[in-house]
């Protein structure tokens, strides 16, 4: 069964600085019409940094939409500044939250970070290597960040507290321990 839905109309209901919102309205595969709302965003990229200690650096932030502080891997938008590059934003936004650089930058994976309502669509970096910034570029305005490393076990015993619950990081904490036990 070809499960394809036909956009017969479209109207933009929001345009902002992150997202952009757009009603369509869709011929289903049995003939029916539908409304889907959509979020649509430029891409972000989530960047799994590991010191020379064998710690991830992980940074706190305050999350308007889940109403507390959150902790999560360094991460960002693409925008202007990346020319379409996920791997230039990975190093942007290394420098912006935890002020180093990568020597070594890999791609992981990629994936779609909400398919039901948002085309956002996230690369997660492995960034080792890491140096200090020679030329700090500045944050985001209004992103105030604490930033620390942790290991491990403790990673684990926070996801299993609800101590981190952003799926990104925990998707790169995973990632991490599955790095470990091929050692």
């Amino acid at each position: 069964m070809d499960l394809t839905e036909k956009v017969v109309g479209s109207e933009q209901l929001y345009d902002g600085a992150i997202i952009n919102l757009e009603r369509q309205t869709v011929i289903l595969p049995n003939g029916e019409r539908a409304h889907r709302e959509i979020v649509h965003h430029s891409g972000a990229v989530g960047v799994l940094a590991i010191t020379a200690d064998n710690k991830v650096i992980l940074v706190k932030q305050w999350r308007a939409p889940v109403e507390k502080a959150t902790l999560e891997i360094p991460a960002g938008k693409l925008d202007e500044r990346d020319a379409d590059d996920p791997s230039h934003t990975a190093s942007r936004e290394l420098n912006e939250e935890i002020r180093l650089h990568a020597t070594q930058l890999k791609r992981i994976t990629g994936f779609y970070s909400s398919v039901g309502f948002s085309d956002e669509y996230m690369t997660l970096y492995l960034a080792t290597g890491l140096e200090p910034v020679d030329k700090e570029l500045p944050r985001d305005f209004g992103e105030n960040l604490n930033v620390q490393a942790y290991d491990l076990e403790t990673l684990k015993a926070m996801i299993a507290a609800g101590e981190i619950e952003d799926a990104k990081t925990i998707m790169a904490i995973w990632y991490f321990e599955l790095m470990q036990l091929q050692k």
